[in-house]
């Protein structure tokens, strides 16, 4: 009987860098000069496996106040099964460097560099900034999985958003392995956006809250990223238990505050609110004589939350998704909050052994 021979990988070519197989390289990529002249760079790593595959980007601080995602691309880098990687990964830790630099989720001209995609050569920093990823990193890959968290003050649960009328889309977001993943619309000028144009499968993983390192989401990221590499035959299949299926939600809504006060929140994000029931939190003035209750005004999962306890009439307090059946949803965050606090959960920040 004759083996069926592996195809052997294609060498990628990143900012001018030839990465053949087999090779891990790091790269510097042109972003232009500071006011004092002084060079920046985006920094890419790329894995080139020695057999054929997919190329898959991962990408974080897109905004560049969220960190979680760049400590999950740290980690995601230090894992040994990486070395029998088929085809190809490239990882972007750092998209927004100035706005990295600076703390900011904007760009020094206050442009979002996630509403400024594709770019143009000639545009505005935003656009140059855009134009580069697109030319140097999306154009290579066949998917993406883009990292993001919650704005400053406001948490996320781990969740996917996706285009999940896409199969291809679908089963990615299927297999990261969160407990809810919502169907959510492309945004003009988005990444996503983007990458649909070149009809390249892409995943959106939001959790946590910017400028902050979150433990839980950091673990959830990294789990997440390897099943998707185990699905597109990446890496190896795993001899660990599944995740259940996750619920997916179309559709979620903000729940705004009626006044202006202090914020008191009790419902916490995954807990399960039934509509004109749960008291989520209560909005009072510094002496409490005036208060007001948040009560869910529709049934479902709270999947994001403002930290901040000082609110203006009208902000974004709670952001809830809808189920047709919570009580699963539920029990689907409670497993997912299990596996991740595991004592022998592989993906921490001193292990980095294949389980």
């Amino acid at each position: 009987m004759t083996r069926k021979r592996t195809a052997l990988n294609r060498a990628i070519t990143i900012g001018q860098v030839d990465v053949q197989p087999g090779e891990r390289r790091s790269i510097q990529l042109d972003m232009g000069r500071l006011y004092t002249h002084a060079q920046t760079a985006m920094p890419v790593q790329v894995i080139c496996g020695r057999r054929a595959g997919p190329v898959l980007f991962i990408s974080a601080a897109i905004h560049g106040d969220e960190l979680n995602g760049v400590e999950i691309i740290r980690r995601l880098m230090r894992i040994d099964e990486l070395q029998r990687l088929r085809g190809t990964l490239v990882a972007v830790p750092i998209v927004n460097l100035h706005g990295f630099i600076h703390t900011s989720r904007y760009l020094p001209d206050r442009r979002d560099l996630n509403r400024s995609f594709p770019g143009s050569q000639t545009g505005s920093l935003a656009g140059r900034i855009a134009h580069v990823f697109m030319r140097e990193i999306v154009s290579r890959a066949t998917h993406g999985i883009d990292l993001h968290t919650g704005a400053v003050h406001r948490g996320n649960l781990p969740q996917i958003r996706a285009n999940l009328d896409d199969e291809e889309t679908l089963a990615m977001a299927k297999a990261f392995g969160t407990p809810v993943i919502l169907n959510s619309a492309i945004r003009d000028g988005s990444l996503r956006a983007a990458a649909a144009e070149r009809k390249t499968p892409i995943l959106l993983y939001e959790a946590g809250e910017a400028l902050r390192l979150d433990e839980f989401c950091i673990r959830g990221g990294v789990e997440g990223i390897i099943r998707v590499m185990r699905l597109l035959g990446m890496l190896r299949k795993s001899r660990r238990k599944p995740p259940p299926e996750p619920i997916m939600a179309r559709s979620s809504s903000w729940v705004r505050a009626s006044q202006s006060g202090i914020f008191r929140a009790y419902a916490q994000l995954g807990d399960r609110v039934t509509r004109d029931q749960t008291v989520m939190g209560v909005v009072s003035d510094p002496f409490g004589e005036s208060e007001q209750e948040i009560r869910a005004p529709f049934s479902g999962i709270v999947i994001g939350r403002l930290n901040l306890p000082l609110v203006n009439e009208g902000d974004a307090v709670f952001h809830i998704a809808r189920f047709y059946r919570t009580d699963i949803a539920a029990e689907r965050i409670e497993d997912y909050q299990e596996s991740m606090e595991s004592e022998d959960f592989p993906w921490t920040d001193d292990a980095n052994e294949t389980p």
